[in-house]
């Protein structure tokens, strides 16, 4: 918004020619949105704190996590409402881009919210049933998967894999529920990882610093074509959306690192998911964003294994307990460390990521 209401008065003040650049919006984007979440975090959680939203802990998982009854919830408002807040300030609202991402976060931030709500007036760990979750999952990423097909037409519905210079599959009009249930998942992926204290902020933190660079890269023509990737026209423009995000992100962190002041609950869980799987769809990297959010992947995939063993094997456990931070603080880990080897192996999987870009 800056940016539309500044530009026209450089001819009559020159230094405002600098909201041009997108390198400025994007640091300066990071920036607002780590202060709004680092200002307004106390207040927010003392708030929630006094409406009594407090966390229900599982009584079968780990017993150490008891003494996280009560802590503060829904957080991930606080992460919304300073990336939204910064992008409409910094980034360019001319982009049907731009719109696209932030339905996506305020949509599913929604649908976590609601299910937040829920288990705090149930008092127990039930919220939405997973039905009902999923069926409003899948209408927003219904909405968004349709809003990229017709802005993106043929070239949003192909499919491109690391290594290879040119897409490999077409999926035409099949893209869309493909894409519905590749965002729902990643939705579902961060939320289940979000067991920890900063655990899932701050892998998220590793995965937006790999699409920052990918946005910027896409969203440039030159350095598309120097790095063989498809060319996305107006996904540059995001890398402001991924710097407000990183910003808020890092600022929840300060309240959310061991021991967390604050949860992000699902309102924040299922956004901050639901964005990494739009952010790969535009930019057509969602097989690479697997192995950019490997950990995601593994904590998804130890959920999927355990029930399915279970099942076949009539009762037995293939893991001490899922999802797999878990099995790892029941096998005698503590808390902090487990955390801590996960952002690691977050950040590895980033590098990995990013190195095979000019592997074409």
């Amino acid at each position: 918004m800056l940016r539309e209401l500044l530009l026209p008065l450089v001819k009559y003040f020159s230094p405002f020619n600098i909201f041009r650049y997108l390198t400025f919006r994007s640091a300066y984007a990071a920036i607002t949105a780590l202060l709004i979440v680092f200002l307004f975090g106390p207040t927010v959680i003392r708030k929630l704190g006094v409406l009594k939203f407090g966390q229900s802990v599982r009584q079968d998982g780990p017993q150490s996590h008891l003494a996280k009854m009560g802590t503060p919830t829904m957080g991930g408002i606080l992460i919304i409402a300073g990336v939204a807040v910064s992008v409409m300030l910094w980034q360019d609202v001319r982009n049907p881009l731009t719109w696209i991402v932030l339905f996506a976060l305020v949509g599913f931030g929604a649908i976590g919210t609601a299910d937040d709500l829920l288990k705090i007036k149930k008092r127990n760990s039930d919220g939405l049933s997973p039905t009902r979750k999923l069926l409003l999952q899948f209408t927003v990423s219904m909405v968004v998967a349709l809003g990229l097909y017709f802005i993106g037409g043929e070239n949003s519905t192909k499919v491109y894999i690391p290594f290879f210079k040119t897409h490999i599959l077409d999926l035409g009009v099949f893209w869309v529920p493909v894409a519905m249930i590749y965002v729902t998942a990643w939705s579902n992926a961060v939320n289940i990882t979000d067991g920890l204290d900063g655990l899932a902020t701050g892998l998220v933190i590793m995965a937006i610093i790999a699409f920052s660079i990918l946005t910027y890269v896409s969203g440039r023509a030159d350095w598309a074509d120097y790095l063989k990737i498809p060319y996305v026209k107006g996904a540059g423009e995001l890398t402001v959306f991924n710097l407000a995000l990183l910003g808020a992100c890092t600022g929840f962190l300060w309240f959310n690192s061991h021991p967390a002041e604050v949860f992000m609950g699902d309102a924040g869980s299922l956004s901050l998911g639901g964005v990494l799987g739009v952010l790969s769809l535009i930019v057509k990297k969602e097989i690479l964003l697997l192995l950019i959010g490997g950990v995601f992947v593994m904590e998804l995939g130890s959920v999927m294994l355990q029930v399915l063993y279970f099942k076949a094997t009539k009762g037995k456990r293939l893991f001490r307990m899922a999802p797999l931070h878990h099995h790892y603080e029941l096998a005698g880990l503590k808390e902090t460390k487990v955390v801590v080897r996960f952002w690691i192996m977050g950040g590895m999987f980033a590098l990995l990521a990013l190195s095979t870009l000019k592997i074409q």
